[in-house]
């Protein structure tokens, strides 16, 4: 990856980064951060309407960045798969896919889990994750310096009774990606991953209009979408071998 902290380039200036799940609000953080840095940025949702007011407002806000947007359904392998195979074709590589499909579903308590939760969020969480990875894993080993990142929850490592549906969904996550980076290691061999599969940890998200909501809300512990945009574009300064199989904690650990 062709990389550049001088001349008025950004530090991402040359890498391509998709990024899935990106109309929602840590979504249109990551957009912005991604392109300031000068990435170009390939961005998919499920949801054309947001996706493509996530994309414009990174167009808008960053002139001279290339910002796409893809309406993909990661469910669907075969059309992950397509979104993948055509971000290569279009762009000659792919330097990183971000993982911020979300969801919540939750209970008072353990008892009253609604098993139709674990269903809902089994698709959100887990699915795309498994879609994104398969598809994924060729492009990021052959761009030389690839990353896979994952957006995890704390409660996945210290589940609560009224979320067990959402952090078993999101260990399940964790564990797949964890997978996926021990495929790079092995594709490495004595030379380390070229490509690396990591885990950024919040306790949970928050926004400015989340907080102009509910003004007298504190949001202990929770971590500001435009942070963790800061964090997902500063994960290519550490290498490959670094950086693999890591869990990243931007909130305490449990």
């Amino acid at each position: 990856m062709t990389t550049s902290k001088g001349g008025g380039q950004g530090p991402l200036e040359g890498a391509v980064v998709a990024v899935a799940g990106a109309g929602g609000p840590a979504g249109r953080a990551a957009l912005l951060r991604l392109a300031e840095a000068g990435a170009v940025v390939v961005a998919a949702d499920a949801d054309p309407a947001r996706l493509a007011e996530a994309v414009d407002a990174a167009r808008y806000a960053h002139g001279g960045a290339t910002v796409t947007g893809d309406t993909v359904d990661l469910l669907d392998l075969d059309a992950t798969r397509a979104w993948a195979d055509r971000t290569e074709k279009e762009f000659g590589r792919i330097d990183g896919l971000v993982h911020l499909v979300g969801g919540w579903r939750g209970s008072a308590t353990f008892a009253e889990t609604d098993l139709a939760d674990w269903d809902l969020l089994e698709k959100l969480l887990i699915r795309t994750v498994q879609h994104t990875s398969l598809a994924f894993q060729g492009p990021l080993e052959r761009a030389g310096d690839g990353r896979f990142l994952l957006i995890s929850a704390a409660g996945a490592s210290k589940p609560t009774a009224g979320n067990a549906a959402y952090a078993a969904a999101k260990a399940a996550a964790e564990a797949w990606t964890l997978a996926l980076g021990d495929a790079f290691r092995k594709a490495g061999g004595e030379d380390g991953p070229k490509a690396a599969a990591a885990i950024l940890i919040v306790k949970a998200l928050v926004n400015d209009q989340m907080r102009a909501e509910r003004p007298n809300a504190k949001f202990a512990g929770f971590t500001d979408v435009k942070d963790l945009a800061e964090a997902i574009t500063g994960v290519w300064e550490r290498p490959a071998r670094e950086m693999n199989g890591q869990r990243l904690w931007l909130t305490p650990e449990p």
